[in-house]
């Protein structure tokens, strides 16, 4: 059908959808991504929430934004700015605008353009464009809404139905625009809608009368585009937020181990999903329960912990400061408990949709006592998957909590994710008490690495009481003596120190930079693209980005201590930074810092980094 058109090869495109926040477009973005992905894209993906529960239909705080970003080769970010820009309603252009490259095409719904409509967009004038700078030949105006209502006029829906799949009309232009295959798009809505067939058909009526629109009117503003695959790994492909590979993490690492998986949770932005995708599968063995508050949350998954099983709690910033204590007491029983937090913009309520890196130092040392644990950091939507596998193997194998850390734009987030064979991953073996200790074992007697002896209730011969009170280290007594609480403590520290993390890798110039770049977690994609860029202006550049923060790799402060430069990037005022300067003596980093609960820019990053 397009062979008389004039398709462009691009490495690489940035689409941003953008409506009122019952316009649907964290679903037309993530239909968008899932197109891109099965054909092998890789994407990246930021949704853009707002913070309000739900503002007023066409005002400027309650825009919902969803950026994919696809590319022929790797991606490593959403993209500072897109290529084109939808935009549902004039608050949506108002607020969104900002986000789009000189030259980008804009797709607008006319219909929601109205004088009521710039009004509460707070447009002075009609001319809207106008007002703004835009040029009129790079927008793509089209009575989007009026079309679906003729679309599906012989549907017998409900006006307020066919009015929620407009959507899918922007769906299906940007499709064309990209020259995207519908039949993947048809089938993620039959199987979305499998219980709504009627929902399901009329919705992809609406995608294949926007792509119609398209090609028929042939739009001059943008030319179609092709993005083709230029790594393709065999396997099977989904497009995957970090919420629901983090879960699959857990699951697979439970199966893995050998043991039910129980997640004790409470709602909380933006970690609700990981209990959402946890409780459909039963069938895996796995128990949620939905607990009243944080602390019986994190409490009742130490308690299966104590009983035998995979305890995992999830939450977020505000949730981290109630789970304390009982993550402390897991700390002093010694038990397996993996306590995920997706950092979110604080403090209290905060920004709750929207990211930082700002609990580190919260989950790092933010309770009583001296009471270390293991903190991971995932870097990315896919690689969630491994982060959380890694956290479960650690916590059983060394009977510790571990925290995992992962954060908004990572969480809701998505990426291209090829499905892993668990054939390939690691063996977990929690440190069950052997057999021939019958007798003579005692609560915390341990292996030969530090780890307490793992002995489930309900065991013949090794019946035991564990509790929050100091024990002591030979009888598992309870005891307040002055040198065996300091042996306890020191036994405890000493045993998060012994295990083993893999070194620490440095990408880029690492023998030669003038700069070492160093982060953790998230905000790696947007550390290497800046890497990337600089390294391509002729600088000499290297990044060392960091998985695990406690233990930190052995090679540290070798790493750190070897380049005449480095600065330390977060989403925080110097966490980071700060915790590293503690931990590797004669440290003085440089750092960049921001706290706006966005990802960083690249252009940004590369603007200060070059002044570096």
């Amino acid at each position: 059908m397009k062979d008389s058109l004039d398709i462009r090869e691009r490495d690489h495109v940035v689409v941003r959808f953008s409506g009122d926040s019952g316009d649907g477009m964290q679903l037309a973005g993530s239909i968008f991504s899932t197109v891109s992905a099965s054909v092998g894209n890789s994407i990246s993906t930021l949704p853009d929430f707002p913070a309000d529960i739900r503002a007023p239909q066409g005002s400027l705080t309650g825009v919902s934004g969803f950026q994919v970003h696809i590319g022929a080769d790797l991606v490593y970010t959403p993209g500072d700015e897109c290529d084109v820009l939808v935009c549902m309603n004039a608050a949506a252009l108002k607020t969104q605008y900002q986000y789009a490259k000189p030259g980008a095409a804009i797709i607008i719904d006319t219909d929601s353009f109205g004088p009521k409509d710039l009004e509460k967009a707070a447009f002075r004038t009609e001319d809207y464009l106008g007002e703004m700078g835009i040029d009129p030949d790079r927008v793509i105006a089209c009575p989007l809404t009026t079309m679906v209502r003729d679309c599906l006029k012989d549907s017998g829906m409900d006006l307020k139905s066919i009015n929620k799949c407009r959507n899918m009309f922007a769906l299906g232009l940007v499709c064309w625009l990209f020259d995207r295959d519908l039949d993947i798009a048809f089938n993620f809505l039959r199987e979305k809608f499998a219980r709504k067939p009627a929902i399901a058909e009329a919705n992809i009526k609406v995608i294949q009368a926007g792509y119609d629109y398209g090609h028929n009117t042939h739009s001059s503003v943008a030319n179609v585009y092709r993005v083709e695959t230029k790594r393709k790994v065999p396997g099977r492909y989904m497009d995957i937020t970090g919420n629901k590979a983090t879960a699959y993490g857990f699951i697979a690492a439970a199966e893995k181990a050998g043991l039910q998986l129980f997640l004790g949770s409470y709602p909380i932005t933006p970690a609700t999903d990981v209990l959402h995708e946890l409780s459909k599968h039963k069938s895996l063995g796995v128990v949620t329960v939905q607990c009243e508050d944080e602390i019986a949350g994190c409490a009742s998954a130490l308690g299966a912990s104590f009983a035998g099983s995979l305890g995992v709690t999830s939450t977020s910033g505000p949730g981290i400061c109630l789970k304390s204590e009982a993550m402390n007491l897991g700390v002093i029983m010694e038990l397996p408990l993996v306590v995920l937090d997706v950092q979110r913009g604080g403090p209290a309520t905060g920004l709750p949709t929207k990211s930082e890196q700002t609990d580190l130092l919260q989950v790092l040392v933010g309770r009583n006592g001296e009471s270390p644990l293991p903190v991971i950091a995932a870097f990315s939507p896919t690689d969630c998957f491994d982060a959380a596998f890694e956290a479960c193997k650690m916590a059983l194998e060394h009977m510790t909590p571990v925290v995992l850390l992962t954060d908004a734009f990572v969480a809701n987030g998505s990426g291209a994710f090829r499905l892993p064979d668990l054939a390939d991953y690691p063996a977990i073996n929690p440190p069950y008490v052997p057999q021939e200790l019958k007798g003579q074992w005692t609560p915390y007697m341990r292996a030969e690495n530090g780890t307490r002896y793992w002995a489930v209730p309900g065991t013949e011969g090794f019946e035991h009481i564990l509790g929050g009170l100091e024990k002591d280290d030979k009888t598992g007594a309870i005891s307040t003596n002055p040198e065996n609480h300091d042996l306890m403590t020191r036994k405890r520290a000493q045993k998060i120190a012994n295990i083993p993390v893999p070194d620490l890798e440095v990408q880029g110039d690492k023998d030669d930079a003038d700069l070492l770049i160093v982060g953790f977690g998230g905000t790696y994609g947007h550390l290497r693209a800046a890497m990337d860029e600089l390294r391509q202006q002729g600088k000499k550049v290297a990044l060392a980005h960091f998985r695990n923060i406690n233990p930190l790799p052995k090679n540290t402060a070798e790493v750190l201590l070897k380049y005449p430069k480095v600065v330390v990037a977060e989403q925080n005022m110097g966490q980071f930074a700060g915790w590293l300067r503690m931990k590797v003596d004669g440290f003085v980093p440089r750092q960049y810092n921001e706290v706006k609960g966005q990802p960083f820019k690249v252009s940004e990053l590369v603007e200060s980094f070059s002044k570096l």
